[in-house]
């Protein structure tokens, strides 16, 4: 059986370092890789920093903080990595990207690590296909923020073996997550239901039917909602939720899934939520501002 000691995370972002953060408390060795050092090194920090408000709200000692950062460290090569039992894809949501990052990370690996994508919408099937072991390839999709959330999406390929699939369910049960198994197919669970939802919330906003401030309030307080569509889209990043959006209209080739016009304007402007400063809600200021 797989034993998973040592992980590779390849993308130092949000949710990069959030899988290496969650990773290093769970007692795992972790390294982590992106196309530069000043983004490694900055998502060290956001680690940190992450660490440090735990400590701060009692959710860990600060013992445990120091134990877990000893745990990290950059890795500025891809053959850094060649020890690791597990590496972990989480560039951003893009198919070629992704395929790109397995060709050249394969060859440098042990032959049984394992490979696994936190994409949140691509076929499993078809990012293994372009590795050299499909058998050992997973998805393993985490929620965002990932120390916060609990849920971690399984996803097999078509080729992905039993040996795989165990490893990756006590690899994330000794993270303290809960897994629920998704078949392959366009978005998976969550964001095959979540999504579209978002992409109604901001068709609802086109045709003029509310505010950005009233679709809001109207889900928070008439459906519960945490928060609402449109600021959840800004937290998601405008550009992933286009991503995902494409992915279920060309997969499922159903017209229900067409992105919003409005949406893809907003990515064509730049206006990519929170990330860029600017999306339904304008974060330039005190507090944010609807942007209509």
């Amino acid at each position: 059986m797989v034993e998973i000691k040592k992980v590779g995370v390849i993308g130092a972002g949000q949710m990069g370092s959030g899988i290496a953060h969650v990773c290093a408390l769970g007692g795992f060795d972790v390294l982590i890789n992106d196309v530069s050092m000043d983004r490694v090194q900055s998502g060290l920090a956001s680690i940190n920093g992450n660490m440090t408000r735990q400590v701060g709200s009692g959710k860990i000692s600060d013992e445990v903080r120091q134990a877990a950062l000893e745990r990290i460290g950059p890795a500025e090569h891809l053959d850094a990595l060649g020890d690791v039992d597990l590496i972990i894809e989480s560039a951003t949501e893009n198919e070629q990207i992704k395929r790109k990052i397995f060709s050249q990370v394969c060859p440098l690996l042990k032959p049984e690590a394992m490979l696994a994508t936190n994409t949140s919408s691509i076929s499993i099937t078809r990012l293994a296909a372009s590795t050299d072991r499909p058998e050992r390839f997973i998805g393993v999709h985490f929620m965002n923020p990932v120390p916060v959330m609990e849920l971690v999406e399984l996803v097999r390929g078509i080729a992905t073996e039993d040996e795989t699939f165990e490893a990756a369910k006590r690899f994330v049960a000794k993270l303290g997550k809960t897994a629920a198994v998704a078949e392959d197919f366009p978005a998976f669970m969550v964001n095959r239901i979540l999504l579209p939802m978002i992409n109604e919330a901001i068709y609802t906003l086109y045709e003029g039917v509310g505010s950005v401030e009233a679709i809001d309030t109207a889900m928070r307080l008439g459906a519960n909602h945490p928060m609402g569509p449109l600021q959840l889209a800004d937290f998601i990043g405008l550009d992933t939720c286009l991503s995902i959006m494409q992915v279920l209209y060309e997969g499922l080739a159903d017209s229900k899934y067409r992105p919003c016009p409005l949406l893809v304007k907003y990515v064509e402007a730049g206006w990519l939520g929170r990330k860029a400063g600017r999306g339904f809600y304008d974060y330039r200021g005190d507090k944010p501002v609807p942007t209509r």
